[in-house]
């Protein structure tokens, strides 16, 4: 390849489609992911990003479509796939009457890693996770947090050059969650051939979207939005603010009704407004006029922000499609 060559993306899916029954999972997806990035996997309950991820690890055959992860195609290379990915499900997957050095081991013998190359790369993966120490720990006695880093160890013996990770952390706790992110941010460096892992990561927890290098909403089986997370959070429309209730919920309730509200959720105790224009003072007022009463403050957007209001706008655009698409059937059936 030459200098002026661009180097060919990580991840290149075209038209992907799973269907299970008469259910579509997944609906036509294009996706391009460079090397280097860490894309972030988002969406509501169902939205298909386990199917997605299980597609390009090769364990999922698309219905139609194609992915190339690596430059090898998932449906006619599998085999030339596997050995470059590393994949985590969201349960975790490991021997638990096995020691942390008996998974390590037994997976580095799995994925062919050399004997010569073994125990410096397992020694150097569980210093950097900080498992050195419980080596001879049964995986099944360990902590949540600690489960899912030694995971993350046998899943990165073979040096994978892409790794897919169907929410890693779901469960775990905050302090084990940052330290499991703070593993995949070295990842980003330079390898020893001089390119960084590529990361295509599902989750919940928009603490972790913001880490990313770049998002994908999903939703209904189909890519919504796509773009860094500070362009998905330019996608939110109006002013957000918070306002301080003495009854939440209640406030909740009747914000929605407000003239000029685009809408509302609860963050903890507090109601995000979702303002069309005016300051603090102009929305407070309008509120109150409402009967809302409570102190507003204007708030910068945010991902949890962006995700529960872009996921409303969508589910309400497809609201109307089905509408318009059932007029038509109701005036060619009216007498």
């Amino acid at each position: 390849m030459t200098a002026d060559q661009a180097a060919p993306a990580a991840i290149e899916a075209s038209g992907l489609r799973r269907t299970f029954g008469d259910v579509v999972a997944v609906d036509g997806v294009d996706l391009e992911v460079p090397t280097g990035a860490v894309l972030g996997l988002l969406g509501p309950d169902g939205a298909g990003k386990s199917t997605l991820i299980r597609m390009l690890a090769t364990v999922l055959r698309p219905d139609a479509g194609d992915a190339h992860v690596q430059g090898f195609s998932v449906t006619r290379q599998p085999g030339k796939v596997t050995p470059r990915i590393g994949y985590m499900s969201q349960k975790f997957a490991l021997y638990p009457d096995l020691s942390v050095a008996e998974n390590i081991e037994f997976f580095a013998r799995l994925r062919g890693v050399p004997a010569a190359e073994r125990k410096e790369r397992s020694r150097a993966l569980l210093t950097g996770m900080g498992l050195a120490d419980f080596l001879d720990r049964q995986a099944g006695r360990l902590s949540g947090g600690m489960k899912q880093k030694l995971f993350l160890a046998t899943t990165l013996m073979h040096r994978p050059e892409v790794l897919l990770l169907d929410e890693p952390t779901t469960g775990v706790d905050p302090v084990s969650r940052r330290e499991f992110w703070r593993i995949l941010a070295d990842l980003r460096g330079a390898d020893r051939h001089g390119a960084g892992t590529t990361v295509l990561v599902a989750t919940p927890y928009m603490d972790e979207a913001e880490r990313c290098t770049d998002v994908i909403f999903l939703d209904g089986g189909r890519v919504r939005h796509h773009g860094s997370p500070a362009e998905i959070k330019a996608l939110v429309p109006g002013r957000l603010f918070e306002l301080r209730a003495a009854e939440p919920r209640t406030a909740l309730g009747a914000v929605e009704t407000v003239p000029g509200v685009l809408a509302a959720h609860l963050y903890g105790d507090i109601v995000r407004v979702l303002a069309d224009t005016g300051d603090a003072a102009e929305v407070e007022a309008r509120l109150a006029a409402a009967g809302v009463l409570g102190r507003v403050r204007a708030v910068a957007v945010d991902m949890e922000t962006a995700f529960a209001v872009l996921a409303e706008l969508n589910r309400a655009g497809s609201n109307r499609a089905e509408s318009n698409r059932a007029e038509p059937n109701r005036e060619r059936t009216a007498p």
